[in-house]
């Protein structure tokens, strides 16, 4: 009985201490974001003011709906045997994803405009671009970082 605590302690121990390291790493990664967008965008005082808080508000309002999609599982990318599934199946799962890319695409629409109302169109411009070269750069450093280990 004693190993079965034990074991189960061990168990408990090890995914936490994998969800802190997960945990850590987001955070890493979100400040990374923030230095590199800030470096990006040149923002003034002024227009930081306006940035910061949309900005916020879109990584929580996109951090809910990836929640809601994998609370869900119903990514058709995720489903192995098409064939095994019945015509109102594949057609759901097709539903379901193409309606959760629409949810996506009025987020990005609705900030878009937020942005658009409180900075210049070359600065919203400037934040897209940096938005992409970010992500290039981040799979780079991971990429980099997995060939030194």
């Amino acid at each position: 009985m004693k190993n079965l605590i034990v074991l189960t302690f061990l168990i408990c121990l090890g995914q936490f201490a994998s969800a802190q390291r997960q945990n850590e790493r987001s955070n890493d990664i979100e400040s990374y974001k923030v230095a590199y967008l800030t470096s990006k965008l040149e923002l003034t005082p002024e227009e930081s003011r306006a940035f910061w808080p949309i900005y916020n508000n879109w990584q929580k309002e996109q951090a809910a709906l990836r929640a809601e999609r994998a609370e869900k599982m119903i990514s058709f990318r995720k489903t192995n045997e098409i064939d095994d599934l019945s015509d109102n199946q594949v057609e759901s799962l097709l539903t379901n994803e193409l309606n959760f890319k629409q949810k996506a695409l009025n987020i990005e629409k609705k900030y878009y405009y937020q942005l658009k109302s409180v900075l210049p169109i070359k600065t919203v411009g400037k934040y897209y671009r940096a938005q992409e070269t970010f992500k290039r750069e981040l799979l780079n450093r991971y990429r980099d970082g997995k060939k030194r280990d």
